[in-house]
């Protein structure tokens, strides 16, 4: 049985005519195939539940406020699609909605992880119940499966590790028999259950993720992420002019491109992929008939300079307070720390009294750290910085990539240069006197 993954994201989810879109493509492209279908949140539900999450330790009574918008919004999309006001669908809707509900009205101690992910987990269950309705309306045989029951992972809430055995044997188990019935399967990316059956998610993002886990399990043909870009671009066209479409990747440099922070895809998608070499299509949702792009098995390619720009970077230095030496017995223990608290580390350099490292900056988690250490180290920040990271750079291009900017560390390696940099103060000359 050949079979194909398909994931959409937010952006073609996000109203009633994305999800008309995404059926049409299916429709064109799917029918005839063995086809498992991952969805994201609609649109910018995520960071809209991210509020209804904060305000919940603040004042439950708004919280619930926000999280009646964000229902009354797929209320909206669902009667945009014409769902008469007896359909199944608005209680499907309604039952995710009171999961949320109980949470945030519970009292009892949870930690702030936890009931993120449970509440965070109901964008992605409810577009993919509007997507799974729709696509049965207009006459494919679908069906709708909750990925919290085969996708199974340790209880590290916001950034859950999975558990592999389990997790394929549940995908094998739950998704073999309906697709060889003929039925196409609809899920949830970022999602999964401990054993408890508490929900998880596996950081932000990680739908592209989840599409990988399955393509892994059931040896898919192929994975395609449709995207509002063509393909994989040489960078990001909202910042960068003459930004190009790269046709084809390797895995290693679809890795390298991801763990330099490039949005096209989710830094943990590639490995499973490329374990069983599935090859990785991105194409357009807008553009569908486009060829897009696409990572397979290493061999030797030439690339032109690609480009990553990574915001809101904060450059950390550490120092002992005894202005000793930075030993390896100080790094062990930092790098401990980093794991415990979920701090990756961008970039980082050491000196004799002195560790540094580039991180994008969440306050509340190094916030946290620092707390834990401040007995030891002496910490300064330096925030509101960029990081540039360019894969196969040329010399010439560097000067006009800086223009404006101060560069506060630089690394380079043989195919790769990462810059911390901050803008330039504007230096305004005096009026001359007369």
């Amino acid at each position: 049985m050949s079979i194909q993954v398909y994931k959409f994201g937010g952006a073609s989810v996000k109203n009633h005519e994305g999800i008309r879109n995404v059926a049409n493509i299916i429709k064109k492209y799917g029918l005839q195939k063995s086809l498992i279908i991952v969805v994201s949140a609609t649109g910018k539900t995520t960071n809209q539940l991210e509020e209804v999450i904060k305000e919940k330790f603040k004042n439950i009574k708004s919280a619930l406020e926000l999280l009646k918008a964000i229902h009354e919004k797929h209320i909206h999309i669902a009667q945009e699609l014409g769902f008469e006001e007896e359909h199944v669908v608005y209680q499907e809707i309604q039952e995710h909605f009171v999961e949320a509900e109980w949470i945030i009205e519970e009292t009892r101690e949870m930690s702030f992880d936890y009931v993120y992910d449970q509440i965070i987990a109901v964008g992605e269950l409810i577009s993919s119940r509007i997507l799974s309705r729709w696509l049965e309306k207009v006459g494919i045989d679908i069906e709708w499966i909750d990925a919290r029951e085969i996708i199974q992972t340790n209880d590290t809430y916001r950034d859950a590790r999975i558990e592999w055995e389990n997790t394929n044997s549940k995908i094998i188990n739950t998704l073999s028999p309906v697709l060889r019935n003929g039925k196409m399967i609809v899920t949830q990316g970022f999602i999964g259950s401990t054993t408890e059956n508490n929900t998880t998610t596996l950081g932000r993002e990680g739908s592209d993720y989840t599409a990988a886990i399955l393509s892994s399990a059931v040896q898919a043909e192929s994975m395609t992420i449709w995207k509002d870009v063509p393909g994989i671009l040489t960078a990001d066209p909202a910042k960068f002019l003459n930004v190009s479409k790269l046709d084809r990747l390797t895995y290693t440099e679809a890795i390298e491109m991801t763990y330099y922070g490039a949005k096209v895809i989710h830094p943990k998608t590639i490995q499973p992929l490329k374990l069983k070499s599935i090859p990785l299509y991105v194409k357009s949702f807008i553009h569908p008939e486009g060829e897009g792009s696409v990572i397979t098995g290493d061999i030797d390619l030439e690339y032109p300079p690609i480009v990553v720009l990574e915001p809101n970077q904060a450059l950390v230095h550490f120092s002992s307070n005894d202005l000793s030496f930075i030993a390896e017995h100080h790094l062990a223990h930092l790098f401990k720390l980093f794991e415990k608290h979920r701090i990756k580390i961008n970039m980082m350099r050491n000196t004799a009294i002195s560790f540094s490292v580039c991180v994008s900056y969440d306050p509340d988690r190094l916030n946290r750290m620092i707390d834990e250490i401040k007995n030891e180290f002496r910490v300064i920040i330096d925030l509101n910085l960029e990081l540039i990271t360019v894969r196969h750079y040329i010399d010439s291009m560097l000067p006009k990539l800086v223009e404006e900017k101060i560069i506060i560390l630089e690394e380079r390696i043989r195919k790769t240069i990462q810059m911390v940099v901050k803008n330039a103060p504007s230096i305004i000359p005096k009026p001359s006197e007369s």
